[in-house]
């Protein structure tokens, strides 16, 4: 199935490397293949340089190859690509294969013609597996967990194959005890006792050594404790006058177990939630998803009466559903752009974006960037902004030929307002306004959720005198694709 396989850190050295098969006696591991590999995924141009005398195109962003007309002409190249895809050849034949987790990167090498879908789940699943064992997922935590790591490849990948990949059906194969990356910064005692510490999540599976070689044991040092995710990721497409195009949540509902005795777990949902679009409900008067997929745990007994999950939870974090929804829902942020030609190749444009999520709840990390045309030759921005953003800032990348708008902190019913004034360097045809835009904003919204899906409660199925566990639910929304049109 596949030759080799490596984690490569952000500055593109090898962290693990293993090789299963190799005809010609060096595996696609070795430092040269991994530094060509590395400098294709940094600096993705757009070709596939695979297949001999022919440059094969991706697809990818806006990229255009340069090409010469019939005067002999050439069309300059446009460098924007994007990020480099999951799947390409590479000169030396081998097909490789990739996922970044954390900022590293999980890749393989086959010569064989494997479905790419089965090696990019087999390199997902290493990197939870991987997670899961160390507690969290970093550069410095493989380095000192290696021999663990490695004996736990010998188990997840038999000559290429995979074999064991469920992290519960490991622990009988692995003897090697993680050692625990302590975090950077302390925050255990700004904490209120009602919130978990963000590192409290990032506990091994199995028994650990700290950094001063004391043995910790989870079952005589471990709290009872569940973490419990609701993720939602927004696709919306809005129009240059402020209206929704096209909009998607997919959202699932992800755990980690760290509860002893391994119980029966009962988790219920909203009591209104309705399945497909056909179903008879009211506008407004509940929760409807167009379909929903469950984890192979989960027993369905109680679903269709209360909403009702039961299920016994498998060690380290794991989904237990999806859920995709389509239509109209109230997006968290609404944009609205505005481009004004003032001279011949002078152009003002005004980005005005109002958060409609309640006051009490803010967009985290936002992002906004705006694709200027390749004429661009200087432009500057100023930010108008309301009372309780933090961290605003907005500047003309020239390198990029596009405007970054950042703000850390996005205070709900709150608008916000970016001008820039664009001179280029000839007149602004059709084809070169063609080039401004689309618009493409990323952030995330914690505690708050668009779709409205609620956990009603998550109990223990059976009635454990003295047995009190932890119980800590999270909301996060994030962006996947919010994009408007110009």
């Amino acid at each position: 199935m596949i030759n080799n396989f490596f984690v490569l850190s952000p500055r593109g050295d090898t962290v693990i490397a293993k090789t299963y098969r190799s005809k010609s006696g060096v595996g696609a591991h070795e430092r040269s293949h991994t530094e060509a590999f590395f400098r294709k995924v940094k600096f993705w141009d757009g070709v596939a340089p695979g297949t001999p005398g022919m440059d094969t195109t991706l697809g990818l962003g806006s990229g255009k190859m340069s090409s010469s007309g019939e005067g002999g002409e050439g069309t300059e190249s446009v460098k924007r690509f994007g990020d480099a895809p999951p799947v390409f050849v590479m000169p030396d034949g081998y097909s490789y294969m990739h996922v970044k987790r954390n900022g590293l990167i999980f890749g393989c090498a086959t010569e064989k013609n494997v479905s790419p879908v089965v090696v990019i789940e087999l390199l997902s699943k290493v990197a939870k597996v991987f997670k899961d064992y160390c507690g969290t997922l970093s550069e410095e935590s493989i380095r000192k967990n290696f021999i663990l790591l490695y004996e736990l490849l010998d188990e997840l990948i038999d000559y290429g194959y995979p074999q064991v990949t469920q992290t519960e059906n490991l622990k009988a194969f692995v003897y090697n005890e993680p050692i625990v990356v302590s975090p950077v910064v302390d925050t255990g005692k700004m904490i209120n006792p009602k919130t978990a510490s963000a590192s409290a999540v990032h506990k091994p599976v199995i028994g650990s050594v700290d950094a001063d070689g004391k043995k910790t044991s989870l079952s005589t040092n471990q709290k009872n404790e569940i973490f419990v995710d609701i993720l939602e990721r927004l696709s919306v497409l809005f129009s240059n006058n402020g209206y929704v195009l096209n909009s998607t949540i997919d959202g699932c509902i992800q755990m980690k177990s760290y509860l002893a005795g391994n119980p029966q777990l009962r988790l219920a949902l909203n009591e209104d939630l309705a399945i497909g679009r056909n179903t008879s409900t009211t506008y407004g008067s509940g929760v409807t998803v167009d379909d929903i997929n469950f984890n192979d745990c989960v027993n369905l007994s109680e679903w269709e009466q209360g909403r009702t999950l039961s299920f016994y939870p498998p060690d380290g974090e794991f989904i237990v559903l999806n859920y995709r929804m389509t239509g109209e829902f109230k997006t968290p942020f609404r944009i609205f752009p505005s481009i004004e030609e003032v001279e011949p190749n002078k152009l003002e444009i005004a980005i005005h974006v109002r958060a409609e999520i309640p006051d009490n709840h803010f967009g985290a990390n936002v992002m906004i960037e705006i694709p200027l045309p390749q004429t661009t030759t200087v432009a500057s921005c100023n930010v108008v902004s309301t009372a309780g953003a933090n961290g605003v800032n907005a500047e003309y990348l020239s390198q990029e030929k596009k405007l970054v708008w950042t703000l850390k902190k996005f205070p709900g019913c709150t608008e916000q307002t970016m001008r820039a004034k664009v001179t280029l360097s000839g007149p602004c045809t059709s084809q070169i306004r063609r080039e401004i835009g689309p618009i493409n904003m990323n952030f995330e919204i914690p505690m708050y959720n668009v779709s409205s899906l609620q956990v009603r409660y998550l109990r223990i199925a059976e009635n454990m005198p003295g047995y009190t566990p932890y119980r800590w639910v999270r909301y996060v929304t994030q962006s996947s694709s919010y994009v408007c049109r110009l």
